[in-house]
C-alpha cells in the first residue's frame, strides 16, 4: 500500500456516507488520525471502525466537505472482507483502513490505522500549485475560525486567500469564495 506519503496526507476522509478533510499521519510507517470529539467522522469512527481516503485534488471538495454534508449519489459503496464502506464517486484513488482508537483525551481521540485496501481509479498529474495548497490551509484554520473567532486564525486565513488570489486559477477562486460564504455565516447550506 503506497498512496500516502510520509508526513501528514491530506485527503477526503470518508465514513458512513459522511465526508470531510482530514489529515493522515504517516511517521515511520505507522498511520494515524487525531479526531476531534463531536464531529460525525469521529463518531462514525469510533463506531464502524473504518475510514476510507479518498484522494480528490478538487479545491471545491475540499471546501464543501469541511462545512456541509454532499448528497447521497457522491458516495460509491465497496465491499472488503465483509464490511462495506463508503468512498467518493469522483475520485483519482482511494484507500480503506481500519481503525482502532489508539489514545483518548478529553478533546479528541488517536486512531490507528490498517491498510485494508487501496485503488487507483486514474491518477493525473498535478504540478504542486500554491493556490491550491492555500485553499487547503484556509479551510483548517477556518473550521475553528468560526467557532471561536479567534483574530490570529483570522490572519492566517487572510494570508492563505492573498495567496489563492496571487496563485491560483479559477477552481480555486470558485473556493475560496465559497470558503469566504461559510466564514460568514457557517450555518448556511
Amino acid at each position: 500500500m503506497g498512496l500516502l506519503t510520509e508526513g501528514i496526507n491530506e485527503v477526503i476522509a470518508t465514513t458512513d456516507h459522511n465526508a470531510a478533510p482530514m489529515g493522515i499521519i504517516n511517521r515511520n510507517g505507522s498511520l494515524h488520525m487525531v479526531l476531534f470529539r463531536g464531529s460525525h467522522t469521529a463518531r462514525n469512527i469510533a463506531r464502524d471502525r473504518w475510514v476510507v481516503a479518498n484522494f480528490v485534488f478538487d479545491p471545491v471538495i475540499y471546501v464543501r466537505t469541511a462545512f456541509d454534508d454532499l448528497p447521497l449519489d457522491a458516495f460509491v459503496s465497496e465491499e472488503i472482507d465483509g464490511t462495506t464502506v463508503s468512498r467518493l464517486r469522483d475520485v483519482e484513488a482511494w484507500a480503506a483502513f481500519a481503525a482502532d482508537v489508539e489514545r483518548s483525551g478529553g478533546e479528541a481521540f488517536v486512531a490507528r490505522l490498517s491498510p485494508l485496501k487501496e485503488e487507483v481509479l486514474g491518477l493525473r498529474l498535478h504540478p504542486v500549485n500554491r493556490g491550491f495548497a492555500s485553499i487547503v490551509d484556509a479551510t483548517v484554520h477556518a473550521t475553528r475560525y468560526v467557532k471561536n473567532r479567534d483574530p490570529w486564525l483570522g490572519q492566517l486565513i487572510e494570508h492563505h486567500s492573498a495567496l489563492v488570489r496571487k496563485c491560483g486559477g479559477a477552481r480555486e477562486w470558485e473556493a475560496l469564495e465559497l470558503l469566504e460564504g461559510y466564514i460568514a455565516d457557517p450555518t448556511r447550506e
